[in-house]
């Protein structure tokens, strides 16, 4: 069997007892360390579930599957990833590929921002399509994802923006090379988020401005929680510290509970 088990926001004790019974059983484990990251580390996880972990970058995962799924319809093999399984296309991509091989698959579904966001008080069905918010270079600027927060604000909606993280991304210089060097890991501030969006409106002037309200959030789930409320121009200048930082644009009009709710974080009357 091939499993793909959510270990929740990080802390080694978000595992649920289902997700600790499969670890506990399977010939092999891996750590999926890409699409999201791990703010107690690796060995924190591997005392607390008592067995190694192997570390699977984006290269193993996209390109070396096979050898995850080696001897796993007839023995057990599970894939760790920080969050849900599936909130990311790349566990929807990796569990269709097992399927193909004939491999039976389970999913352990745990907590993912994209539930736990309503720590900050915006209420859960009250959010549209979510965005990914990219980091720019100086020779690529997307910002197809603004549309999408325009969008949710005419539906009177909120927009929850994932901010990039970029862990073992190989340099330019090094792809042309048999020797992989990577980029210094990386992970987007919300205050590196809205000086980009800053600068999208400045150009598209309209529904959104500098003084929009917006909620900054980070490392959600773990002792160090830290929610801020604040304009979007505010929010630029604003340091959350370490990851994972997560972005909210709020809809135009608000519920009085959500109000009541955000109002703890913000400094001054909403």
């Amino acid at each position: 069997m091939f499993f793909i088990v959510g270990i929740g926001l990080g802390d080694p004790k978000d595992i649920t007892v289902k997700g600790l019974e499969i670890i506990k059983r399977c010939v092999r484990v891996y750590l999926e360390a890409y699409t999201s990251i791990l703010s107690c580390g690796q060995e924190s996880l591997e005392d607390f579930y008592e067995r190694k972990l192997i570390l699977a970058d984006r290269e193993m995962i996209e390109q070396h599957s096979d050898e995850i799924f080696a001897g796993a319809e007839t023995s057990d093999v599970a894939v760790l990833v920080v969050g849900d399984p599936f909130g990311a296309t790349t566990h929807t991509d990796l569990m269709l590929r097992a399927k193909e091989k004939g491999i039976p698959c389970q999913v352990v579904h745990n907590a993912s921002i994209m539930n736990a966001v309503a720590c900050c008080g915006l209420q859960l069905y009250s959010f549209g399509e979510t965005v990914s918010i990219p980091y720019w270079t100086e020779s690529w600027r997307p910002d197809s994802f603004f549309e999408k927060i325009l969008k949710n604000r005419q539906m009177g909606l909120h927009t929850l923006c994932l901010l990039d993280i970029r862990v073992r991304e190989p340099t330019l210089e090094s792809l042309t090379r048999r020797k992989r060097e990577y980029e210094p890991p990386r992970f987007m501030s919300t205050a590196e988020a809205s000086q980009q969006l800053m600068e999208i409106i400045r150009k598209q002037p309209g529904e959104i401005t500098e003084e929009t309200l917006v909620v900054g959030l980070a490392r959600v789930g773990h002792d160090t929680q830290k929610i801020v409320v604040c304009t979007l121009k505010e929010m630029s200048e604003e340091d959350l510290g370490s990851p994972l930082h997560s972005l909210v644009i709020p809809a135009r009009e608000l519920h009085p509970l959500e109000i009541e709710y955000l109002q703890q974080f913000s400094k001054k009357k909403l």
